[in-house]
């Protein structure tokens, strides 16, 4: 073989093997960016720290949150939202960061009563067949606020809730618990 060939070809192939890498790099930049801006925009998974919403969720629960629908509607009663912490919980020393989960029972204009254990919501007793236990504290009629929602969990007696620090903005609102991925056992839609 004539030397010079001999560099041709090994020029090739180190080109070739660049070329390969180079490709590589892309690939792994493009899904990293899909990545952020799925998890920005779109969905992002979730952990459950505590039994706050038993027995609906379990803690250990891993969840997806879907970022989308209420871009284009409200939050209803009964959805399952995912949220940062409202003003006073960042008072009490809650980080901006953490997020909570808990169940829409009010949004804006209804008012919200809890009597002998039951949520009442405009005066009519809330069907609520999701609990863990009726509530064990009363809780006098409020109003809830424009462009502001009542939460509670579904485990009523522990849980840090509305009842306790207020109304909670919608600006705060991350999402809609929509899935259940783990454990397998539990695997489905909420």
């Amino acid at each position: 073989m004539i030397p010079h060939e001999s560099d041709a070809k090994q020029e090739r192939a180190s080109l070739k093997v660049w070329r390969s890498w180079q490709e590589n790099l892309i690939l792994v930049a493009i899904a990293l960016c899909l990545a952020l801006l799925i998890r920005t925009f779109i969905a992002e998974p979730r952990y459950i720290p505590s039994d706050s919403m038993l027995p609906t969720l379990h803690t250990g629960d891993r969840l997806v949150v879907e970022k989308i629908s209420y871009h284009f509607h409200p939050p209803v009663t009964g959805d399952i939202i995912v949220f940062g912490p409202p003003a006073e919980l960042q008072r009490r020393g809650y980080p901006q960061d953490q997020a909570f989960i808990k169940r829409v029972i009010g949004q804006p204009g209804e008012v919200i009563s809890v009597v002998r254990g039951e949520v009442y919501l405009n005066g009519q007793r809330l069907a609520e067949d999701y609990i863990a236990e009726l509530a064990n504290q009363p809780f006098q009629p409020v109003k809830v606020p424009e462009d502001q929602f009542f939460v509670m969990g579904d485990n009523r007696n522990d849980s840090n809730d509305s009842r306790y620090w207020g109304f909670l903005p919608r600006k705060n609102i991350i999402g809609r618990a929509t899935f259940r991925f783990w454990p397998l056992d539990r695997v489905g839609f909420i």
